[in-house]
C-alpha cells in the first residue's frame, strides 16, 4: 500500500540511484495439479506452509490456490540465479510430490475452469479481486519474469520504452498455451490474449521518456483511487519500484529449465545491449504503441509458426529469422556477461519448436489434449527426477 506519495518516490529514486547493473532475479509460475487427472488443485497453502528454509524464502502466491511461484533473491550474474533456480525448482517439485501433488508449466492449463478456482486469501489478492471480479477469476495464467538491476531511474524509463518494441518477440519464442477450457485456441499464447486482453493497466505501457512523466503518472492513479499500490500496474514490461530493476513480465511459463533460462537469458542480453548504447549518447530504438500492438497480435496468435513485422524497413519477416537478428543484435552482451550457455539454447528452440509448436503438432497428429498435457508433465519431472507416481499412466486415457 503507498502512503505518502513523497516519501514512496525518495525512497524508490534511492533504489535506482543506489542499483547495481545487471543483476538478476527470476521467477516462474507452476500449475499445482492431481497427479491421476491433471486438474488444477487447491494446494498453495498446504504447499507454502510446508515448505522451509530456502524455499520458504522462496515461495510466494500468485492469486489463485492452484498455482505457486517461485522467486530466486537478487543475484550478482544470470549463471547464479539459474543455479538457484534450478535447486528451487527441484526442491518444489519434491516437495509437491510428498504432499501428492503434481507441478506443471503451461502458460495456461489445458482443461480445469477458472469456475473451480479459488483466490488466495491475503490482502493483496483480496483487493485485487475486489476491484476485478470476473477479471480476476479468469486470469488462470501462468509464466516466468526476470528482474533485471538498472543503476538509475531515467536510464530504467529509457530502457523500459525501447524494450517495448521487443516484447514480441520474446513472447512468441516463449508462447506455451494453445489449448484452454479442453479447446485448441489456435493461438499459441492463449495466457497473453487471456491476462494482457482483459486485465487493466496491461500489456504495453505507453512511451514515458523521462522518470518525471512515469512519476506523474502514478502519482495522478493513486491520487485518483486507479490503484492503491505500483503492483497493480500489470505491463509486460515497468521499472519496479519495489527493487530498482526494470521487470520483463511478457513470457509464458514454460515446461523445461533450459527453456525458461534461454529466454530469459536472451531479454537480459537484449536489456545490457540498449544499455550499452544509452552510456554511449546513441538514440534507442522506440516504437510507437501501435506498432507493438500489431506485433503482439501476430505472436499471440502465431508464435513463431508466423512472421513479424519489421516495421523500420516495412517488411514481414519469418518469427524464427527476427529472434535470430535478435541474437546477433545482443551477441556481444552475451558473451560479456556470461550468458553463452544459455542463450545457445534458444537455436535449440528454433530448430526443436517451442512449446506452442510441440503441442500443437502433437495435437495436430492426433493425440488428445490431456494427453499432450500428460506428455508435457512428464518432461517436467524427469528433468528433475522426480517420479509422477500414476500421473503419466493415468494422463492419457
Amino acid at each position: 500500500m503507498i502512503g505518502s506519495l513523497p516519501e514512496h518516490f525518495a525512497e524508490v529514486e534511492h533504489r535506482f540511484a543506489a542499483a547495481t547493473d545487471f543483476t538478476i532475479g527470476l521467477e516462474e509460475e507452476y500449475q499445482l495439479v492431481d497427479v491421476e487427472h491433471h486438474h488444477l488443485i487447491n494446494r498453495f497453502e498446504e504447499l507454502r506452509d510446508a515448505a522451509d528454509g530456502l524455499m520458504a524464502a522462496a515461495v510466494s502466491g500468485e492469486l489463485i490456490s492452484s498455482e505457486i511461484e517461485l522467486r530466486t533473491p537478487l543475484s550478482d550474474t544470470f549463471a547464479e540465479a539459474a543455479e538457484k533456480l534450478a535447486g528451487l525448482r527441484e526442491g518444489l517439485v519434491r516437495l509437491a510430490y510428498l504432499h501428492g501433488v503434481g507441478i506443471g508449466a503451461t502458460g495456461t492449463h489445458p482443461f480445469s475452469s477458472w469456475k473451480d478456482q479459488r483466490i488466495i486469501d491475503v490482502p493483496h489478492y483480496r483487493a485485487v479481486e475486489e476491484s476485478l471480479k470476473y477479471v480476476a477469476w479468469r486470469n488462470n495464467t501462468w509464466s516466468c519474469h526476470v528482474h533485471i538491476g538498472i543503476r538509475g531511474a531515467d536510464r530504467a524509463i529509457a530502457l523500459c520504452d525501447s524494450l517495448r518494441g521487443f516484447l514480441p518477440h520474446l513472447l512468441a519464442l516463449s508462447a506455451n498455451s494453445p489449448f484452454i477450457e479442453d479447446v485448441c485456441s489456435e493461438l499459441h499464447s492463449a495466457r497473453a490474449q487471456t491476462f494482457i486482453r482483459m486485465f487493466p493497466r496491461c500489456g504495453i505501457p505507453d512511451v514515458f521518456g523521462s522518470w518525471a512523466e512515469h512519476r506523474r503518472f502514478i502519482e495522478l492513479l493513486v491520487q485518483t483511487g486507479c490503484i492503491s499500490e505500483f503492483t497493480q500496474v500489470w505491463w509486460s514490461v515497468r521499472p519496479h519500484h519495489s527493487f530498482g530493476t526494470v521487470e520483463i513480465r511478457v513470457c509464458d511459463a514454460q515446461v523445461e529449465l533450459w527453456q525458461t533460462l534461454a529466454i530469459l537469458s536472451l531479454a537480459v542480453a537484449l536489456v545490457a545491449t540498449l544499455a550499452a548504447q544509452y552510456d554511449e549518447g546513441r538514440l534507442l530504438p522506440v516504437l510507437e504503441t501501435r506498432y507493438v500492438e500489431e506485433n503482439l497480435w501476430r505472436a499471440i496468435r502465431y508464435g513463431m509458426s508466423g512472421r513479424l513485422v519489421d516495421f523500420r524497413h516495412a517488411r514481414e519477416v519469418p518469427a524464427s529469422e527476427a529472434v535470430r537478428e535478435l541474437l546477433e543484435f545482443t551477441a556481444y552482451q552475451a558473451e560479456r556477461l556470461g550468458l553463452r550457455p544459455f542463450i545457445a539454447n534458444v537455436e535449440r528452440l528454433l530448430r526443436e519448436g517451442n512449446g506452442a509448436q510441440r503441442q500443437l503438432a502433437a495435437y495436430h497428429g492426433g493425440t488428445p489434449i490431456r494427453k499432450v498435457y500428460a506428455d508435457s508433465l512428464r518432461r517436467l519431472h524427469d528433468e528433475v527426477r522426480v517420479p509422477l507416481r500414476r500421473c503419466v499412466m493415468q494422463g492419457g486415457q
